[in-house]
């Protein structure tokens, strides 16, 4: 149940009176928890309706001021305490905020995408890439709203801290990009926004593309009897996959995401290798050696330069030898199962 109080008197020394939602000066006070505050009481309920009546409680120990330890030990074990307490904490509000983005009420969304965003601050410090999903919430649900300038701010300091900060998996990268799509298709600007989502249609392509080089690899090492297949394992073959039109529509997909991120409206570091190595994995099927070494090395020299994933640049190395080797035999055709198995 909500409750407050107007103009508290008696708030938690060292309890900054800040609204929850706008940080600007407060006066109204939440009487369950008393370290949480707000400007009106609009605020208040969109607070409450969005998170607050979830962590009302588990917000007192972490707003409090620590108590007096005479011992270093137990000093310290307090601070971890708290840290705990805010992991736990980013968590919760970051999964609650999500939940209500999916169910598409983006306002609820707000309070709790704000919560976690600050929390990771404090455990994290203002410059880490744990900060980066909590801005792509903010984003998110900022386009839901119609509110395209704040949905920029916020994606502009994913990039930034992105750019600053080590750790940023692929994972969030996508969702970054996702979200620039989504920006820029609601702006209109609808060039940019094809950039942006270009990435969807390269990861699926990549990540189909890359089973069917795995199988190939494996029916390779079957045939020259390194190893056996699994019980109910199928055998796919590439042309039982793509026949000659769907050939040609997958290299035209490719091919028209790849001259886009050559293009020079925006910065492409770091997302050609990307599209290069889908193009690469394509061509290695087709048993088009050379296209695969040319598009495989240009993905591995931009992986080394600005991604720096090692499994990454792992599996393009491995797709290059083998492309190589094939390379390598008369008529660019590949050497025989036994051969190219002893090449791995």
């Amino acid at each position: 149940m909500l409750k407050s109080s107007i103009y508290p008197l008696a708030n938690p020394k060292g309890v900054k009176m800040e609204c929850e939602i706008c940080q600007k000066t407060a006066h109204i006070m939440c009487t369950q928890c008393r370290v949480t505050f707000y400007c009106d009481v609009t605020h208040q309920a969109a607070d409450w309706n969005g998170i607050h009546e979830k962590i009302c409680q588990l917000l007192i120990p972490v707003r409090m001021p620590l108590p007096f330890f005479s011992s270093k030990k137990e000093r310290e074990h307090s601070k971890e305490q708290l840290v705990q307490r805010q992991k736990y904490l980013i968590d919760l509000t970051r999964t609650v905020a999500q939940k209500l983005l999916f169910e598409g009420r983006h306002e609820e969304a707000i309070p709790g995408a704000l919560q976690s965003m600050r929390f990771a601050s404090a455990v994290y410090g203002s410059l880490s890439a744990e900060l980066v999903p909590s801005q792509l919430l903010l984003a998110e649900a900022s386009i839901g709203l119609g509110r395209l300038q704040e949905a920029e701010e916020y994606l502009s300091q994913a990039q930034w801290t992105m750019m600053k900060a080590t750790g940023c998996i692929n994972a969030i990268q996508y969702k970054l990009y996702r979200n620039l799509g989504l920006l820029y298709t609601a702006k209109c600007e609808y060039d940019k926004a094809l950039w942006y989502f270009a990435d969807d249609v390269t990861d699926i392509w990549k990540n189909f593309l890359a089973e069917l080089v795995e199988t190939e690899i494996q029916k390779s090492l079957w045939k020259a009897g390194f190893s056996s297949p699994e019980p109910g394992t199928s055998l796919v073959d590439v042309e039982d996959v793509f026949d000659a039109s769907q050939k040609a529509e997958a290299v035209k997909i490719l091919h028209v995401i790849f001259d886009m991120r050559n293009q020079e409206l925006l910065v492409k570091n770091g997302k050609i290798g990307n599209i290069a190595h889908t193009l690469a994995m394509l061509y290695y099927l087709f048993q088009d050696f050379s296209k695969a070494v040319k598009y495989g090395e240009l993905a591995l020299e931009d992986n080394k330069m600005f991604v720096h994933n090692k499994k990454e640049i792992a599996t393009i190395q491995r797709l290059l030898t083998t492309a190589k080797k094939a390379l390598s035999y008369p008529g660019g055709k590949g050497p025989s199962p036994y051969d190219w198995a002893n090449s791995c």
